[in-house]
């Protein structure tokens, strides 16, 4: 197929700036190329040409400014692709099928985008009717989806993240080691617990919580030493009044607590070695963090919240530490201080974070499960299912049906017979809804 990607107006692809839509664009182009002829549209960056052609791929790199609009401008003079994929921005799905009615259109969801503050019940219709496919990359954001379309349950398949395997090495390994080392000796934290933090400087990633949970943990390891990596946005170390008041809480910590500022996404993979734990403290509903599989590809003992998607890729005791009480800094220092005081138990969970992310989220792993996508959507040949007057499948006449009444009371309820079951659609949700 001819495909197009259609990144958001954050970042641009590739991620030379970070950015989890754009390190998974690039984690699976190796994989999709293979198939297809691949053409990526993103937003203009001082560092890349506005238009350049890389190992097979297009880049075209276009204004953030009416964003959306300058991308339909270029579809506009091209031939019609056969599959756009979005995403993240379910209203420019309709402007691109306008644009090109003859491209089938998929949607990813990386956040809840069906919210409705970003969108009206009028354009969330539209844009599911406008998409072969929706692809989510959790269960909890598929979730936010139904509870207020659930007619997009057909169309909606979950795709998990994953990671670069190669680049990364686990903490056991011999090049593990010597990186672990090299770093702890670079930020001088020899003969240092390190707990690690990598993320966005944000309230909702919950860092301050982190620093708060330190006095707590140093009571008994007072070795520990919270480092924290990240910048205010992606490859911005410029302060505003929360970075600033996380400084100012760890002060008294003196050197317990440590700021790395920005690191570039190239060096993420061996920065989490730095770790001898690694917590996720996120506040918000997180669709699900790829710090997840990052860290289990590196072989640190994890602590994630149960918020959004994050408890779907960590269970429980079994590749990691779940925390229920996730605004309490004193959950956090129980969950670190048993992970230190129980090395073996921490290992353990290392062992199978790994084995987790080898056996389900590579991007080998995620490029199968784009490409099961992308088929489901261009399947033409295939009977569809038709939502008209007739709410029947072509795949039977009215014929070879059975009428059964449905009985409210369910007193005469029998086992249905073994045949092949019409397909019959209830609208009267849809119907109260409007």
């Amino acid at each position: 197929m001819n495909i197009a990607y259609v990144c958001t107006e954050k970042l641009p692809s590739p991620a030379v700036k970070g950015g989890a839509i754009q390190m998974m664009i690039d984690g699976v182009m190796p994989f999709i190329k293979e198939n297809h002829s691949m053409t990526v549209f993103s937003v203009q960056d001082p560092e890349l040409p506005d238009y350049e052609e890389v190992e097979s791929v297009t880049y075209i790199r276009v204004p953030r400014e009416n964003y959306s609009q300058n991308v339909a401008e270029e579809l506009t003079d091209m031939d019609p692709f056969d599959l756009i994929h979005v995403f993240n921005r379910p209203k420019a799905v309709i402007l691109y099928k306008n644009v090109m009615p003859e491209s089938e259109i998929v949607l990813s969801l990386h956040n809840d985008m069906f919210t409705e503050r970003k969108l009206s019940d009028e354009e969330g219709l539209k844009a599911i009717q406008s998409a072969s496919q929706i692809m989510t990359v959790s269960n909890y954001i598929k979730g936010t989806i139904l509870n207020r379309f659930p007619e997009a349950d057909d169309k909606i398949q979950i795709v998990y993240s994953g990671v670069d395997l190669t680049q990364y090495h686990p903490s056991w390994t011999e090049e593990g080691k010597k990186i672990k080392q090299r770093l702890k000796h670079k930020y001088r934290l020899s003969n240092r617990k390190v707990i690690l933090f990598i993320g966005r400087l944000s309230k909702t990633k919950g860092p301050h919580l982190l620093i708060k949970a330190m006095p707590a943990i140093l009571k008994e390891h007072p070795d520990a030493v919270l480092v924290i990596c990240g910048g205010k946005w992606f490859s911005d170390n410029r302060m505003n009044e929360y970075v600033s008041y996380l400084y100012k809480l760890a002060e008294p910590l003196g050197d317990h607590v440590k700021f790395t500022k920005y690191i570039p996404h190239e060096e993420i993979p061996k920065a989490f070695l730095l770790g001898d734990v690694f917590v996720c403290s996120s506040q918000w509903q997180e669709p699900l963090a790829r710090v997840h599989y990052e860290a289990m590809a590196a072989g640190v003992p994890l602590i994630t919240t149960k918020r959004g998607g994050n408890a779907e890729v960590v269970t429980h005791l079994h590749n990691g530490l779940v925390v229920g009480a996730y605004r309490r800094p004193s959950s956090f220092a129980r969950a670190i201080c048993d992970l230190l005081n129980h090395p073996e138990r921490a290992t353990e969970m290392s062992l199978n974070g790994r084995k987790v992310v080898e056996a389900n989220h590579s991007f080998h792993h995620v490029a199968d499960r784009l490409e099961n996508v992308y088929q489901k959507a261009f399947r033409k040949d295939e009977p569809q299912l038709i939502l008209d007057e007739e709410h029947v499948s072509p795949m039977y006449s009215p014929e070879d049906a059975e009428v059964v009444p449905i009985d409210p009371t369910g007193a005469n309820k029998k086992e249905p017979e073994k045949v092949e079951p019409l397909w019959i659609f209830d609208r009267s949700y849809r119907n109260k809804k409007r």
